[in-house]
């Protein structure tokens, strides 16, 4: 005989797995990949040009290939900067470091009632948009396990002491540790618009690769 309990536990896992694949950015999936981007700015009007160079690399990143991939990536997402890469062993205006990580993270979910799950018994009727069924609401709101993948970059100006004249963070939620496949997104994001208004908070979108 079917359990009957059995069948609503599997048809839950697949629609959230299901809202995940369609509410969370993995990178790939989906048309477009959004990324939350906050930055600062007091951005020299004469840096048109100027060098720049990548530094507070210890001996363990310099070492380190992941670490290394991302530096090409993010000078590869530098052109609005203006900024020319300064040759090695020689002196550059300006000062660029940036960290990354991936953090787990919790996430609401929505998915469709499961009156077994929930307690109760037999079908919910009615559409959707109805808000309610006879044993429950059509909809509810989980929990569910997330990752927060992000970037920050911090420049700053020789010519002005040391001065920081950017710093940005941004930010990718995914249904996992997926730092690879969402670098080249917040490299972007964080140069979208340089160098943008000082103190600014915005969303931005890609079509997703």
């Amino acid at each position: 005989m079917l359990n009957t309990r059995t069948g609503p536990m599997v048809w839950r896992a697949a629609a959230v797995a299901t809202v995940l694949a369609a509410s969370m950015l993995t990178g790939c999936a989906g048309p477009t990949v959004s990324a939350a981007v906050t930055s600062f700015q007091q951005w020299p009007a004469n840096a048109v040009g100027a060098t720049y160079q990548f530094v507070d690399a210890t001996p363990a990143q310099r070492n380190n290939l992941e670490y290394q991939s991302y530096r090409d990536i993010l000078r590869a997402s530098m052109g609005p900067t203006g900024l020319v890469e300064a040759p090695a062993g020689t002196n550059a205006r300006f000062n660029v470091s940036f960290n990354y990580g991936s953090e787990q993270t919790q996430v609401m979910v929505r998915q469709p009632y499961d009156p077994y799950f929930y307690g109760g018994f037999g079908v919910v009727y009615g559409p959707p948009w109805w808000g309610t069924g006879f044993w429950g609401p059509s909809w509810v709101d989980v929990p569910s396990v997330a990752f927060r993948n992000r970037l920050a970059v911090e420049i700053s100006d020789n010519e002005r002491h040391g001065a920081e004249v950017y710093r940005a963070s941004a930010y990718i939620v995914t249904g996992r540790s997926d730092l690879i496949r969402t670098m080249p997104y917040l490299t972007r994001a964080i140069f979208d618009n340089f160098p943008g208004n000082n103190g600014s908070e915005r969303e931005v979108e890609f079509p997703a690769r």
